[in-house]
């Protein structure tokens, strides 16, 4: 029988997403392909410092005991295989038990996803998660210089994550962006009793639902303590417009730890004292302040990202 990935959280993620090769990419991108290749094998033995999404990687793979698998990590980038040497060189050395990996060379690796079953994909190239995104997988474009602090809640994986065109579709943001404020809390209290359709990350949102429970039976069978999952949902909403959202959570039999209905307050100041492994909003001007103070991801979806890619073309 072939190996499966099935029942497992699977996260894919490419190299700049999981360590810090900023200064490889820049003789990418001021040379050439063969340039950067030979700057990787010179480097071969020197494991590379850690990424954005280190630290978030290394908790995830906590979950995975003796008994049971319940977590894989799988590279999917870019690199051309010769590259992805120092990557799986760097993961030993980091003691990451990583196994897996698709090397592309330059071509977008995001139709692998679909075999993989991919629960999420990280990346620093926003056009590889806009395709990943439209072929329905959660993904975010990582700030690969977001601030990473010493790692804290060492059995505990925090994240956070925004509403509208994250966890939840932008249909109530496409209100806001065409009619203003008082047109979106007039139509968010019109359908307080709907359940707003899902948004990108709601599978992945699941999925870590699904570990945490697979965690918990896990643990109690080895008489340990397991990991734990803790979620914020962290949004800019303010009431009346909180209750839909709290609605659609109940509705979708998802339960988060917390909730900051912010009505525009600074997401930064909070998500500082909240801690997240990594924290994923669909709007930049978030995003930046955000990565000031942790691991921040970029979900280009929804119409704002849509306007802003028009006033780009």
């Amino acid at each position: 029988m072939p190996k499966t990935l099935e029942g497992q959280l699977v996260v894919a993620i490419s190299s700049r997403a999981l360590f810090n090769f900023e200064e490889e990419n820049k003789v990418f991108e001021d040379s050439d392909d063969r340039a950067y290749m030979k700057l990787q094998l010179d480097r071969l033995e020197m494991p590379a410092r850690p990424g954005v999404a280190f630290p978030l990687v290394k908790k995830l793979l906590s979950f995975n005991t003796q008994r049971e698998k319940l977590v894989e990590v799988v590279i999917l980038s870019r690199n051309d295989p010769v590259s992805g040497l120092r990557v799986f060189r760097s993961a030993q050395a980091s003691g990451l038990p990583l196994e897996r990996g698709v090397f592309t060379r330059g071509r977008s690796p995001f139709q692998y996803l679909k075999p993989l079953g991919a629960s999420l994909f990280l990346s620093a190239l926003e056009a590889d998660v806009r395709s990943a995104l439209n072929a329905g997988f959660p993904a975010a474009r990582v700030y690969a210089n977001s601030a990473v602090t010493a790692e804290k809640h060492p059995t505990e994986v925090r994240i956070a994550f925004d509403g509208d065109a994250v966890l939840f579709s932008d249909e109530a943001e496409q209100v806001y962006q065409s009619e203003g404020m008082d047109a979106f809390q007039r139509h968010e209290t019109e359908h307080m009793g709907d359940p707003l359709p899902p948004g990108p990350f709601k599978p992945l949102l699941e999925a870590l639902q699904r570990l945490q429970s697979a965690a918990d039976v896990d643990g109690d069978s080895q008489g340990v303590s397991p990991m734990r999952i803790r979620t914020a949902l962290v949004t800019a909403r303010s009431a009346p417009a909180h209750e839909r959202a709290i609605r659609t959570l109940m509705q979708w039999n998802i339960n988060l730890d917390e909730a900051m209905f912010l009505g525009g307050l600074e997401k930064a100041d909070f998500l500082r004292e909240f801690e997240p492994d990594f924290f994923f909003d669909d709007q930049t001007r978030y995003c930046d302040t955000a990565s000031q103070v942790g691991p921040t991801g970029h979900v280009v979806s929804g119409v704002v990202n849509e306007n802003h890619k028009e006033k780009n073309e």
